[in-house]
């Protein structure tokens, strides 16, 4: 199994930064694509990064300019730098990674944090 646990949420103005953290543990043979997703209250969950392990990176339009999401392969953990902050912006923030674990090597799965919520509030 893998386990994904982000950090660095919490509550900002608008206009600020803030970068979260996310990283993958357990029992890993390979991650694939690490990214994030956010859903706020009443709204369907949404893409707003992802990087592959080679470093190409997609962005939601709205948040282009202003996330941006890196990774850093040996420690298997994802960022996402968010700078510029949106009332709009305000979700809860999920991490995700396609992976295979150690145990079913070649399957792959898609693993999903708990959430860490951002809240862009003056």
């Amino acid at each position: 199994q893998v386990q994904l646990v982000e950090s660095g949420g919490g509550l900002v103005q608008p206009g600020g930064s803030l970068r979260l953290s996310c990283a993958a543990s357990g029992s890993i043979f390979i991650i694939n694509t690490m990214g994030w997703y956010r859903q706020a209250p009443g709204k369907q969950r949404e893409l707003v990064a992802t990087i592959t392990s080679g470093g190409r990176t997609n962005y939601a339009d709205s948040v282009k300019g202003r996330f941006t999401i890196s990774r850093d392969n040996a420690k298997n953990t994802v960022y996402l730098q968010m700078s510029s902050l949106k009332p709009e912006d305000t979700a809860v923030y999920y991490c995700q990674t396609t992976a295979a674990s150690l145990r079913t090597p070649l399957e792959m799965y898609d693993y999903w944090g708990q959430g860490t919520q951002v809240t862009v509030s003056s």
